[in-house]
C-alpha cells in the first residue's frame, strides 16, 4: 500500500482504508457505518470501493467544561453511554455535569438523526458484521460508544477500521471490538487533523449528499440483484 502522511484529505484517506480492508476481507454482507461528520467521507470512499452498504451511526463526544476538545465520555444511538472514568475523576466533574452535557448532546444527536435519516429507517444490523469507521481515534470515547451500540443492535461482529489512531487508543480498542484496522498508530498523535494535509470541517449537507449517493447506488444494485 502507498500511504501519503499526512494524508491529503478524507477522500484519500478512505481510498487507502478501503484497500487495507480489501486484502482483510471477504467482507460477505457487511455493513459499513460511519462516525458523522468527518467519518462519513471516509466510509463513504471506503463503502464505495468494496461493494458494501453504508449508512450513519450517531455519536456525540461529551467534552469536558471549560476543554470541550477533551472527551470525558460520549454518547450513541441506542441510549448508550460511556464514560473516561480517569478524566471524570481527575476534573472531579459531578454527575449532575455529565447528566447537562449528555442531554445537550442528546437533543444535538437527535437533530442529526433527523437532518441525516429523515423518514428512512435505520439499517438492518443483527447477525451482520459492522464495519466502524471515523476519520481517526484521539481519545477513542465516541468509538468506545459506537461499539457498544453495534453490539446492543446485534451485530454478529464489530470491527473498527479508521486511518490514523492513537497507540495506546488503538491497544485499548482491540479489548472491546472483535477487529481494529489502523493504518498509522502513532505514539504521539497530537491531534488527528495532524495527519491531515486538509482536515475541513464536514458539514450536513455533505454527509447528506454522500448518504444519498450511497443509498441510492445500494437500492440500484438491490434492484438488480432482484432482476437476475
Amino acid at each position: 500500500m502507498n500511504l501519503t502522511i499526512p494524508f491529503p484529505d478524507r477522500v484519500h484517506a478512505g481510498r487507502a482504508l478501503a484497500e487495507r480492508l480489501a486484502s482483510e476481507g471477504p467482507w460477505d454482507d457487511a455493513l459499513v457505518l460511519a462516525l458523522p461528520r468527518g467519518g462519513v467521507p471516509v466510509a463513504y470512499e471506503a463503502a464505495s470501493r468494496l461493494g458494501l452498504e453504508l449508512d450513519v451511526l450517531l455519536v456525540r463526544k461529551l467534552g469536558l467544561p471549560g476543554h470541550a476538545e477533551l472527551a470525558m465520555g460520549a454518547i450513541a444511538s441506542g441510549a448508550v453511554r460511556v464514560m473516561n472514568e480517569d478524566i471524570v475523576h481527575y476534573a472531579h466533574v459531578t454527575t449532575a455535569t455529565v447528566d447537562a452535557v449528555a442531554e445537550r448532546e442528546l437533543q444535538e444527536l437527535q437533530r442529526r438523526e433527523r437532518v441525516y435519516r429523515g423518514e428512512r429507517p435505520p439499517p438492518s444490523v443483527r447477525g451482520r458484521p459492522v464495519i466502524l469507521i471515523d476519520d481517526g481515534l484521539a481519545t477513542g470515547a465516541t468509538m468506545r460508544a459506537a461499539i457498544e451500540a453495534a453490539k446492543l443492535l446485534g451485530a454478529a461482529q464489530v470491527i473498527v477500521a479508521v486511518p490514523v489512531g492513537a497507540l495506546d487508543t488503538v491497544e485499548r480498542l482491540r479489548r472491546q471490538a472483535d477487529r481494529v484496522i489502523c493504518l498509522f498508530s502513532p505514539q504521539d498523535l497530537v491531534a488527528i487533523g495532524y495527519w491531515y494535509q486538509d482536515f475541513g470541517q464536514t458539514s450536513d449537507r455533505e454527509v447528506q449528499e454522500l448518504l444519498r449517493q450511497a443509498w441510492s447506488a445500494n437500492r440500484t444494485n438491490n434492484d438488480g440483484e432482484r432482476q437476475a
